[in-house]
Protein backbone atom coordinates (compact mmCIF):
# COMPACT_ATOMS: atom_id res chain seq x y z
CA UNK A 1 0.00 0.00 0.00
CA UNK A 2 0.79 3.87 -0.05
CA UNK A 3 3.67 4.51 2.28
CA UNK A 4 2.94 0.62 3.31
CA UNK A 5 -0.34 1.20 5.00
CA UNK A 6 0.69 4.73 6.71
CA UNK A 7 -1.26 7.21 4.59
CA UNK A 8 -4.04 4.95 5.22
CA UNK A 9 -3.55 4.97 8.90
CA UNK A 10 -3.54 8.48 9.16
CA UNK A 11 -6.74 9.29 7.11
CA UNK A 12 -8.61 6.56 9.32
CA UNK A 13 -7.45 7.89 12.82
CA UNK A 14 -7.93 11.55 11.15
CA UNK A 15 -11.74 10.39 10.75
CA UNK A 16 -11.74 9.23 14.07
CA UNK A 17 -10.36 12.02 15.82
CA UNK A 18 -13.22 13.59 13.72
CA UNK A 19 -16.04 11.93 15.31
CA UNK A 20 -16.77 9.21 12.59
CA UNK A 21 -17.26 5.44 12.85
CA UNK A 22 -15.31 3.97 9.77
CA UNK A 23 -14.75 0.89 7.74
CA UNK A 24 -12.31 0.16 4.72
CA UNK A 25 -12.34 -2.43 1.84
CA UNK A 26 -10.14 -2.97 -1.36
CA UNK A 27 -13.02 -3.58 -4.14
CA UNK A 28 -12.04 -4.84 -7.78
CA UNK A 29 -13.82 -3.25 -10.67
CA UNK A 30 -13.71 -6.70 -12.44
CA UNK A 31 -15.82 -7.59 -9.40
CA UNK A 32 -18.89 -4.66 -10.40
CA UNK A 33 -19.58 -5.41 -13.66
CA UNK A 34 -16.70 -3.71 -15.97
CA UNK A 35 -13.71 -5.83 -17.79
CA UNK A 36 -10.93 -4.12 -15.72
CA UNK A 37 -8.72 -5.47 -12.89
CA UNK A 38 -8.75 -2.02 -11.02
CA UNK A 39 -8.74 -2.56 -7.38
CA UNK A 40 -9.26 0.86 -5.33
CA UNK A 41 -9.69 1.25 -1.42
CA UNK A 42 -13.11 2.58 -0.51
CA UNK A 43 -13.49 4.39 2.93
CA UNK A 44 -16.85 4.88 4.57
CA UNK A 45 -17.66 7.17 7.63
CA UNK A 46 -20.73 7.39 10.23
CA UNK A 47 -21.11 9.74 12.60
CA UNK A 48 -23.28 7.03 14.41
CA UNK A 49 -22.49 3.31 14.52
CA UNK A 50 -24.13 0.82 12.23
CA UNK A 51 -24.49 -2.02 10.27
CA UNK A 52 -22.69 -1.16 7.11
CA UNK A 53 -22.74 -4.02 4.78
CA UNK A 54 -20.43 -4.19 1.63
CA UNK A 55 -22.14 -4.39 -1.36
CA UNK A 56 -21.71 -7.83 -2.97
CA UNK A 57 -19.97 -8.67 -5.95
CA UNK A 58 -21.92 -8.22 -9.47
CA UNK A 59 -23.81 -11.69 -11.16
CA UNK A 60 -22.64 -10.09 -14.18
CA UNK A 61 -19.84 -8.72 -16.42
CA UNK A 62 -19.78 -6.31 -19.51
CA UNK A 63 -17.24 -8.20 -21.76
CA UNK A 64 -14.46 -7.15 -24.01
CA UNK A 65 -16.31 -7.51 -26.99
CA UNK A 66 -18.90 -5.37 -25.20
CA UNK A 67 -16.60 -2.30 -25.00
CA UNK A 68 -14.47 -2.21 -27.86
CA UNK A 69 -15.36 -0.04 -30.98
CA UNK A 70 -15.69 -1.70 -34.64
CA UNK A 71 -13.83 -0.14 -37.06
CA UNK A 72 -11.09 1.81 -35.11
CA UNK A 73 -9.02 4.35 -37.07
CA UNK A 74 -5.27 3.62 -37.63
CA UNK A 75 -4.21 6.97 -35.84
CA UNK A 76 -4.77 4.28 -32.61
CA UNK A 77 -2.63 1.51 -34.17
CA UNK A 78 1.22 0.88 -32.41
CA UNK A 79 3.87 0.99 -35.12
CA UNK A 80 4.78 -2.62 -37.06
CA UNK A 81 8.11 -2.56 -34.84
CA UNK A 82 5.97 -2.48 -31.25
CA UNK A 83 2.98 -5.42 -32.70
CA UNK A 84 5.75 -7.60 -33.56
CA UNK A 85 7.71 -7.32 -30.40
CA UNK A 86 4.66 -8.05 -28.48
CA UNK A 87 4.21 -10.76 -30.45
CA UNK A 88 7.72 -12.33 -30.20
CA UNK A 89 7.07 -11.87 -26.48
CA UNK A 90 4.18 -13.66 -26.48
CA UNK A 91 5.30 -16.62 -28.57
CA UNK A 92 5.28 -19.70 -26.97
CA UNK A 93 2.67 -18.47 -24.17
CA UNK A 94 -1.14 -19.71 -24.09
CA UNK A 95 -2.99 -18.51 -26.73
CA UNK A 96 -6.60 -16.87 -25.88
CA UNK A 97 -9.31 -16.24 -28.05
CA UNK A 98 -10.12 -12.45 -28.72
CA UNK A 99 -10.66 -10.14 -28.29
CA UNK A 100 -7.88 -9.76 -25.41
CA UNK A 101 -6.16 -6.36 -24.19
CA UNK A 102 -2.63 -7.14 -24.07
CA UNK A 103 -0.33 -5.79 -20.95
CA UNK A 104 3.02 -5.35 -20.59
CA UNK A 105 4.52 -4.88 -17.10
CA UNK A 106 8.00 -3.03 -16.06
CA UNK A 107 9.79 -5.95 -16.17
CA UNK A 108 8.80 -5.76 -20.39
CA UNK A 109 6.74 -9.38 -19.88
CA UNK A 110 3.50 -9.18 -21.67
CA UNK A 111 0.59 -11.02 -20.66
CA UNK A 112 -3.05 -11.55 -22.77
CA UNK A 113 -6.15 -11.43 -20.52
CA UNK A 114 -10.00 -10.93 -21.52
CA UNK A 115 -10.32 -7.38 -19.35
CA UNK A 116 -7.88 -4.72 -19.04
CA UNK A 117 -5.73 -4.13 -16.26
CA UNK A 118 -5.86 -1.02 -14.58
CA UNK A 119 -5.79 2.32 -16.59
CA UNK A 120 -2.97 4.73 -15.44
CA UNK A 121 -3.19 8.21 -16.39
CA UNK A 122 1.07 8.35 -16.72
CA UNK A 123 1.68 4.95 -18.42
CA UNK A 124 2.91 4.19 -21.78
CA UNK A 125 0.96 5.13 -24.88
CA UNK A 126 1.47 1.16 -25.90
CA UNK A 127 1.45 0.15 -22.33
CA UNK A 128 -2.31 -2.00 -22.99
CA UNK A 129 -2.63 -3.11 -26.95
CA UNK A 130 -6.15 -4.79 -27.86
CA UNK A 131 -5.05 -7.66 -29.45
CA UNK A 132 -1.46 -6.46 -29.17
CA UNK A 133 -2.34 -4.03 -32.09
CA UNK A 134 -4.03 -1.14 -31.05
CA UNK A 135 -4.07 1.53 -28.60
CA UNK A 136 -7.69 1.65 -26.46
CA UNK A 137 -9.59 4.76 -28.03
CA UNK A 138 -11.15 7.26 -26.01
CA UNK A 139 -14.89 5.80 -26.26
CA UNK A 140 -13.31 2.15 -24.65
CA UNK A 141 -11.55 4.28 -21.75
CA UNK A 142 -14.29 5.65 -20.58
CA UNK A 143 -16.58 2.04 -20.83
CA UNK A 144 -14.10 0.11 -18.91
CA UNK A 145 -14.74 3.17 -15.89
CA UNK A 146 -18.54 2.69 -16.09
CA UNK A 147 -18.95 6.07 -18.05
CA UNK A 148 -22.38 6.06 -20.04
CA UNK A 149 -21.96 6.20 -23.85
CA UNK A 150 -23.77 9.49 -23.71
CA UNK A 151 -20.33 11.22 -21.66
CA UNK A 152 -19.47 13.75 -23.98
CA UNK A 153 -15.09 12.87 -24.78
CA UNK A 154 -13.76 16.86 -24.91
CA UNK A 155 -10.30 17.52 -25.29
CA UNK A 156 -6.76 15.19 -27.08
CA UNK A 157 -6.55 12.01 -26.82
CA UNK A 158 -4.19 12.43 -23.86
CA UNK A 159 -6.12 14.46 -22.03
CA UNK A 160 -8.93 11.49 -22.02
CA UNK A 161 -6.12 9.27 -20.52
CA UNK A 162 -5.31 11.25 -17.93
CA UNK A 163 -9.01 11.55 -16.70
CA UNK A 164 -9.89 7.74 -17.43
CA UNK A 165 -6.82 6.91 -16.00
CA UNK A 166 -7.32 8.67 -12.81
CA UNK A 167 -10.83 7.85 -12.27
CA UNK A 168 -12.77 5.84 -9.93
CA UNK A 169 -14.76 2.81 -11.48
CA UNK A 170 -18.51 3.80 -11.36
CA UNK A 171 -20.20 0.71 -10.76
CA UNK A 172 -17.71 0.52 -7.26
CA UNK A 173 -19.02 4.37 -6.39
CA UNK A 174 -22.33 3.33 -7.05
CA UNK A 175 -22.58 0.06 -5.14
CA UNK A 176 -20.88 1.56 -2.50
CA UNK A 177 -23.24 4.68 -2.41
CA UNK A 178 -26.32 2.26 -2.47
CA UNK A 179 -24.96 0.04 0.32
CA UNK A 180 -24.66 3.72 2.19
CA UNK A 181 -27.77 5.23 1.57
CA UNK A 182 -29.39 1.93 3.04
CA UNK A 183 -27.81 2.06 6.10
CA UNK A 184 -28.72 5.78 6.81
CA UNK A 185 -32.20 4.87 5.95
CA UNK A 186 -32.34 1.95 8.17
CA UNK A 187 -31.54 4.62 10.71
CA UNK A 188 -33.92 6.90 9.98
CA UNK A 189 -36.96 5.01 8.36
CA UNK A 190 -39.48 8.10 8.57
CA UNK A 191 -39.25 10.24 5.59
CA UNK A 192 -39.37 12.95 7.60
CA UNK A 193 -36.07 12.03 9.38
CA UNK A 194 -34.40 10.82 6.18
CA UNK A 195 -35.15 14.73 5.00
CA UNK A 196 -33.44 15.97 7.88
CA UNK A 197 -30.54 13.94 8.05
CA UNK A 198 -29.21 14.36 3.95
CA UNK A 199 -29.88 18.20 4.22
CA UNK A 200 -28.14 18.58 7.67
CA UNK A 201 -25.18 16.20 7.05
Amino acid sequence: GHQQGKTLEVILDTLQDLGYYTDYRVLNALNFGLPQKRERIFIVGFREARGFIWPKPALSRTTLTEILEENVSDFYYASEKIQKSRLLKREGKKPYIEPTIWHENKGGNVSAYPYSCALRAGASYNYLLVDGKRRLTEREMLRLQGFPDDYQIVGSYQTMRKLTGNSVAISCVAAVVNSAINSLLNLYPASGQRGAFFSDH
